[in-house]
């Protein structure tokens, strides 16, 4: 017989069996008590629960959530995990892993609406108050280019690369395309260190240095440079790797 069409990774051979199998009546109990108490009344296994939909044959929904939180040390971990990395999960598969996925990818483009147009960027703070909590959550490095006008405003962001697990390659053609197109004032560009340590490599300075240099030739300059991480932040404006404008 074919395995069923959306997750055949959910087998009991692959499922972690604490359970026997789901009643229809606890299956429905998080979506339950949605209705009655609201969506702030559930845990985050049952949140969990409701996104995976139904438990694999031989374990209960809120078994498999409560398992797969476990393993991922919390929100935070899952938040991390890729589409490969959910796939790979017991009793989990293809169609839940980019279910999942989107869900998370969601909450966090959420938290960061509205853009923030029009905000001052003024410091390296403000910096943060725009792209921290985005990009410290990621795994890989993002290189993004803030596009400010003439009083330093933000316009829009622009992503710039997205690299390896240690480095992003920056081209200033791809930062200044961006900022001539939209007509942007001036540029604030930030990274951040997937490792945690917001400390800029060698790298990171001679990257500075060239767009400094770009952007006194296309008459758009480079306010700063800042560069995140778990331990908080680094601009290297504030640094006196860039002169103050």
């Amino acid at each position: 017989m074919a395995p069923a069409a959306d997750d055949s990774r959910d087998s009991g051979a692959h499922a972690p069996s604490r359970l026997d199998g789901p009643s229809i009546a606890s299956e429905l109990l998080p979506r339950e008590r949605l209705h009655a108490a609201g969506v702030a009344a559930l845990a985050a296994d049952e949140l969990l629960a409701l996104l995976l939909g139904t438990g694999a044959r031989s374990v209960h929904v809120s078994e498999l959530a409560r398992v797969l939180l476990a393993r991922a040390g919390g929100l935070r971990g899952l938040a991390h995990r890729t589409l490969e990395e959910w796939t790979a999960e017991r009793g989990v598969g293809p169609a839940r892993a980019a279910r999942l996925v989107a869900a998370f990818e969601l909450a966090r483009r959420l938290h960061h609406e509205p853009r923030l147009r029009g905000l001052a960027i003024r410091s390296g703070q403000d910096v943060v108050r725009v792209l921290g909590g985005r990009m410290r959550d990621q795994s890989k490095e993002m290189f993004v280019a803030l596009l400010l006008d003439g009083k330093h405003r933000l316009v829009r962001e622009e992503m710039v690369s997205q690299g390896s697990l240690t480095a992003s390659i920056v081209h200033p053609r791809e930062v200044f395309r961006a900022a001539i197109r939209e007509g942007a004032a001036a540029v604030v560009v930030a990274h951040n260190h997937p490792s945690g340590d917001p400390t800029p490599s060698r790298e990171d300075v001679d990257i500075t240095a060239r767009l400094v240099e770009a952007g006194q030739l296309v008459g758009i300059p480079l306010l700063d440079h800042v560069v995140l991480g778990d331990a908080g932040f680094v601009s290297l404006r504030e640094r006196g790797l860039i002169g103050a404008r």
